[in-house]
């Protein structure tokens, strides 16, 4: 079964993805880390390489042929436009979506970062526009818009340990 995670920034959703491929035994695909991978090749950082993907829709686009090329067996791909990306591509897939409050994103963010949190608010917001953005741009998909998923999880009061929890046990109702 293939399953997508998304989510934004600081939702849980590589944490997630990582303890539920573990529990399932499935291979784990990171957009997030093919999209480092890219930047790091043309010697950019993800910030520059983020602002160069919403000039050259190239760049987007040859993420999701990457990206794609998982769509098969018993996989998890995660990030961000995941779900979207194999609804678009006709592949079958469960599909969810975390979510959290952006003052819990942010927290966690600044933790792991060990930056402030204002700072990483800012910072996340000016990301999720400039990735929406860019959405809109090369595919008109409305990164907000949640009708593609067939869950959709919010991690702000939940453990990930829950989180997965309640993933398989949405999987189990389908």
């Amino acid at each position: 079964m293939i399953i997508t995670i998304s989510g934004p920034p600081g939702s849980g959703k590589t944490t997630a993805a990582r303890l539920l491929a573990d529990k399932l035994g499935y291979e784990l695909i990171t957009t997030g880390i093919i999209f480092r991978e890219m930047a790091e090749a043309k010697g950019m950082n993800l910030a520059d390489f983020g602002a160069l993907a919403l000039e050259d829709p190239e760049i987007d686009k040859e993420l999701d042929r990457r990206v794609l090329t998982y769509a098969k067996g018993d996989v998890i791909i995660e990030g961000r436009l995941a779900g979207h990306m194999l609804h678009l591509n006709g592949i079958k897939a469960f599909k969810i979506w975390i979510d959290a409050s952006i003052q819990t994103r942010s927290q966690r963010i600044a933790g792991r970062e060990s930056k402030d949190i204002e700072v990483v608010m800012k910072e996340t917001i000016e990301r999720a526009e400039c990735e929406h953005e860019r959405y809109m741009n090369v595919y008109k998909i409305d990164s907000y818009d949640l009708a593609v998923y067939d869950m959709v999880v919010h991690s702000d009061n939940q453990t990930p340990d829950e989180i997965v929890d309640s993933i398989i046990g949405g999987m189990n109702n389908v």
